[in-house]
């Protein structure tokens, strides 16, 4: 194995089948059916992050902006919130939406402005530069995901889909709970 750019000697993840192998050897009451599906989502998710992170870095916005952007085009036209929704839909404090919106409005990719019904109240705002870093990310992650699922045929797609979401909704059924 090749060493990296710091002479270093890149650590071997292992397979599958390998790290159940080992967590079935200290841990007996495993069930190695679930893990594998788990730990294949697990490791699916941080590959899926870094790629997602290259393409938005490609495009000169951070993860962190893509989701103000998504979340502002999935509010529907005239792609308008305010801080506080957006910080709650996000999970982020007050403060940190702050300082996301005064980094997205200096690059051009929001607005910022009080509302005319309410003073008080402040709007952000999607600008026509941020729907294209918006557009321009849709068709990086397109090709990405059309190329990542390119062995499963139309049907398997749907099966796969319709597995995820009902794991997905027991996760977030189980969190509103907590």
């Amino acid at each position: 194995m090749a060493d990296t750019p710091d002479g270093t000697t890149p650590l071997h993840e292992p397979s599958l089948d390998e790290q159940i192998a080992v967590y079935q050897r200290e841990f007996q009451d495993l069930d190695p059916q679930v893990e594998k599906v788990v730990s294949a989502l697990s490791r699916l998710n941080r590959r899926m992050n870094v790629a997602y992170g290259r393409q938005t870095a490609a495009l000169g916005i951070s993860n962190a902006e893509w989701e103000v952007l998504k979340a502002l085009v999935l509010s529907g036209a005239p792609y308008r919130m305010g801080p506080s929704e957006l910080a709650k839909q996000l999970g982020l404090t007050p403060a940190a939406m702050t300082h996301r919106i005064d980094r997205m409005t200096a690059e051009g990719l929001v607005t910022r402005e009080r509302d005319e019904s309410n003073r008080v109240r402040v709007i952000v705002e999607l600008t026509d530069e941020g729907r294209s870093k918006w557009l321009d990310a849709m068709r990086a992650a397109t090709v990405f995901e059309e190329d990542l699922l390119q062995d499963l045929s139309t049907a398997e797609r749907g099966v796969l889909g319709d597995m995820l979401i009902r794991v997905l909704d027991r996760v977030e059924d189980l969190q509103s709970r907590a």
